[in-house]
């Protein structure tokens, strides 16, 4: 079978992303915290878009440190919506303050919030071997059953197709088309 990858990045940062991140499996707490704040952020935009401000992201919230986070105050509130380097919505930004609470209260459990992500595909990776982008859905019921479970902890901007893009990022679900030669690298990783 010829090598071909998969045909979605096309920008040098894309490429590189995809490269090297996407689809790997992800099993690090902040990390993880990381990227749903960044696909809650992407809502209405391309991932491209939020790629290119994930270093202004990670300077403007703290380098993801969701105690700091969960304790912004009206004045860090105002300085984020000033802040031209990311996305300045205020439904999203209150929303990474709320998902900052939500998370640390998951990330006490035991396990933390990588054993309780994982648990909706039983602690390892779905393996898919899609052979054309038109094959990959926009959602699924395990997307729908994690975004149903972090809404129930009060997570915002979580929605199934949200959390499907953030199973395909964080390696939950390998979506590279089996053509890619990144597919079989990502799915000999757990």
């Amino acid at each position: 079978m010829k090598s071909v990858p998969c045909p979605w990045p096309r920008k040098p940062l894309d490429l590189a992303y995809h490269d090297t991140e996407w689809g790997v499996p992800l099993h690090d707490d902040r990390a993880l915290f990381e990227l749903l704040i960044l696909e809650g952020a992407q809502a209405g935009l391309s991932w491209s878009t939020i790629l290119a401000k994930r270093e202004n992201y990670r300077r403007a919230f703290d380098g993801f440190d969701a105690e700091k986070i969960a304790s912004y105050d009206a004045k860090k509130i105002a300085e984020l919506l000033a802040d031209a380097g990311i996305v300045r919505n205020k439904l999203k930004i209150a929303a990474a303050i709320g998902n900052a609470r939500a998370y640390l209260a998951l990330h006490r459990e035991p396990g933390g919030f990588d054993r309780f992500l994982w648990s909706f595909v039983g602690g390892r990776p779905l393996v898919h071997r899609r052979r054309a982008m038109s094959e990959i859905p926009t959602r699924t019921t395990e997307s729908d059953r994690l975004s149903k479970a972090l809404l129930a902890h009060d997570f915002k901007f979580v929605g199934t197709t949200i959390c499907y893009a953030f199973m395909q990022a964080s390696g939950m679900v390998n979506d590279h088309l089996i053509t890619c030669p990144r597919h079989a690298p990502c799915a000999a990783k757990h």
